[in-house]
């Protein structure tokens, strides 16, 4: 081999060898400041999470808790724990949700009301399973009977369950008619709700042509827009009372017993709470003596309050929190209070009566909860459709609304276990 040649080889050689240990060393390098300075402990902020993204998350299998003890615990007495997933569905993934529901596409900016889960005081509520849910309802029907905090509810599970299949629309809500049916033929699972603001009959009082919001409320006669389809369903849940605190006149027997909020010489001034106490208890009692009826297993949704502050819906009240409360600030008194405790007092009533004919109830006791959640209802978000007003009565889809059908799923599971 010629001098040169030798140089040039032995040159080579070493250049090659240094660029490895060049580059050996940075990596090295790079690797424990990875070591040194990487955050083991991440800590969250809902604010990085789009909200229509949805999360992978850890779910008991079929949905049902692991500890065999938490079977027993009360599931509504809790508090709302942080939770960095999210909504399993969003207002673009679910085609139902009204427009005024949709509060994201009406301007809501905020997100981290999302991010709040329930967390009863001595064991788990699982995450809602949509599998788990339509493999335990198979062939059955469920209907919600109310006002419109009932078809919320409604509207809610129709987006939960949408996530595995689309729901077909039988019928839809009109104007005469705000009752609607969804069926999910995979399942053989169909979804009703029908529109009933008192639960038993009444009629509008019309003025000139124009509709008053005011009623003559029948409270021994049962309306008839449920009642009649009652032999076709095997579950009905029952929420009602926010159309009571207005000027009405009551009836028992076709005889006038008195009004509410009215003013009308030598008629009885009545408050909502008997009113509501008496068409509660036509609608249960319609349950446990129908006889061509299967065993209904009924539910009373408490009442879910409506948070205005600074006045009311027609007065300038809002509502503009964008954050919940504590447990220990909650008013546990006035009349979202009272209107619980009637409505709980004839469904204990019931569900002894009920025991006896095979009926089976149970409750879903949301009151205290969503006192707690005043961040959660569309507030300004809904559209604004009569200027200005804000909606503090229901709740953002998807929103805190969400975990009342991760306890109707698990009250049902439980219920079955027995």
């Amino acid at each position: 081999m010629k001098p040169s040649s030798y140089c040039k080889d032995t040159y080579l050689n070493l250049a090659n060898t240094t660029c490895i240990l060049f580059y050996t060393t940075c990596l090295a390098t790079l690797f424990t400041f990875y070591l040194i300075y990487y955050p083991i402990n991440i800590t969250y902020t809902s604010n990085i999470q789009e909200y229509n993204q949805i999360s992978n998350f850890t779910q008991p299998e079929n949905g049902k808790p692991n500890n065999k003890s938490s079977e027993k615990c009360d599931l509504f007495k809790g508090q709302w724990i942080q939770d960095e997933r999210g909504p399993l569905y969003t207002n673009y993934s679910c085609k139902t949700i009204p427009l005024q529901r949709n509060c994201f596409l009406n301007g809501r900016k905020d997100r981290d009301f999302l991010h709040w889960k329930w967390k009863p005081d001595n064991c788990e509520l699982p995450r809602f399973n949509a599998e788990t849910f339509l493999s335990i309802l198979q062939g059955k029907t469920m209907a919600f009977v109310g006002d419109s905090l009932a078809r919320n509810h409604m509207e809610s599970l129709l987006c939960l369950l949408s996530t595995v299949e689309t729901p077909k629309a039988i019928q839809e809500d009109t104007e005469e008619d705000k009752s609607a049916i969804w069926e999910f033929p995979k399942h053989n699972f169909t979804l009703m709700v029908f529109w009933s603001q008192f639960l038993v009959q009444s009629t509008e009082k019309v003025i000139n042509g124009s509709a008053t919001g005011s009623f003559d409320i029948h409270l021994d006669k049962i309306d008839k827009k449920w009642s009649k389809k009652l032999p076709i369903m095997d579950y009905v849940i029952f929420s009602d009372a926010h159309w009571f605190p207005r000027e009405h006149d009551l009836y028992e027997a076709d005889k006038h017993i008195g009004c509410v909020y009215c003013q009308k010489p030598n008629v009885t001034v009545l408050w909502p709470g008997p009113a509501i106490q008496k068409a509660f208890r036509a609608a249960f009692k319609e349950i446990n003596s129908c006889k061509n009826c299967k065993k209904v297993f009924t539910m009373l949704r408490t009442f879910s309050p409506s948070q205005f502050e600074n006045g009311e819906w027609n007065t300038g009240g809002g509502c503009n929190r964008t954050r919940l409360v504590e447990r220990d600030e909650v008013a546990r008194e006035g009349h979202d209070w009272e209107t619980r405790k009637i409505q709980v007092e004839e469904f204990e009533v019931a569900r002894k009566l009920g025991e006896k004919s095979g009926n089976i109830f149970e409750i879903l006791d949301v009151t205290e909860m969503m006192l707690m959640r005043p961040d959660g209802h569309p507030g300004a978000y809904w559209g604004n459709t009569w200027n200005g007003y804000s909606d503090c009565i229901h709740w953002c889809l998807p929103g805190p609304i969400d975990v009342w059908n991760e306890l109707l799923l698990e009250v049902i599971r439980r219920r079955q276990l027995t």
